[in-house]
């Protein structure tokens, strides 16, 4: 499908304002929905050289009023962790075909609402006692390489943020902080893959707007809103589009 069409237009506009509004209000958890939607209609590749300089965008527009809100310590830890994660996302990129990429982008889609679900049923418990460096260390490392992939390293940011017991509006700004460094890594590995092209950056300036709005709702929303209604719609959106990309990878 041409990256330029009116019809991938129609679809990554609300999955652009649905990511602005996720990473600015929520933790950036399931912002990696909007890929997932995205790959439904492009080559993963594609999908994921457009989105990355959207959460990018995302990103900067979030830092300001979040501010020198975050715990520090705890997104350092991940930051450094994650880089040798984001190297190792890169390799196995490199060596997957796009099936693949698609297969790894639904499963992590699925695993992630059903996470969730044994989470809200009681058969995972976090934040009983706070993670140390070991724990946070491990998910820095998954958090890089999920990230990379399939733009999806917020669940593994949130499983160790969780258990650090942050409240509510430091636990979104280290997120924030988190992912605009490690976006800014994979960056420049992504241009070197050839990831980035002229049409999906031409699109990403259409793109743009949307996604300064999608922020600009988040941080507004992000004390009006409950989670549980966000993100509701959320795990349904993920179950449909990770379901149907599984299918699409192996069929």
């Amino acid at each position: 499908m041409d990256i330029l069409s009116w019809s991938v237009y129609a679809v990554a506009v609300p999955a652009v304002i649905f990511a602005g509004i996720s990473k600015a209000g929520f933790g950036s958890g399931a912002a990696f929905a909007s890929a997932a939607i995205l790959a439904l209609v492009l080559e993963p590749g594609s999908a994921l050289g457009i989105m990355l300089p959207i959460l990018m965008l995302i990103d900067v527009t979030s830092l300001p009023a979040y501010w020198r809100r975050w715990s520090w310590r705890d997104a350092r830890l991940l930051i450094l962790s994650g880089l040798p994660g984001v190297i190792l996302g890169a390799l196995f990129y490199d060596w997957a075909d796009p099936d693949a990429i698609r297969f790894l982008i639904g499963v992590v889609a699925v695993g992630f609402v059903v996470w969730q679900a044994a989470l809200k049923a009681g058969w995972i418990t976090l934040g009983q006692r706070p993670m140390g460096p070991v724990a946070g260390s491990a998910a820095g490392v998954t958090l890089g390489f999920t990230s990379f992939v399939s733009h999806a390293g917020g669940p593994a940011a949130a499983v160790y943020l969780l258990g650090r017991k942050l409240d509510k509006t430091t636990f979104q700004a280290t997120t924030v902080l988190t992912f605009w460094a490690i976006n800014l890594s994979k960056s420049g590995i992504y241009a070197g893959m050839g990831i980035f092209t002229r049409d999906t950056l031409l699109l990403d300036l259409a793109l743009a707007p949307f996604a300064v709005l999608g922020t600009w709702i988040g941080i507004r929303v992000h004390t009006l809103v409950p989670e549980r209604v966000f993100f509701g719609i959320t795990y349904a959106l993920l179950t449909v589009t990770g379901v149907k990309l599984i299918w699409d990878a192996l069929v």
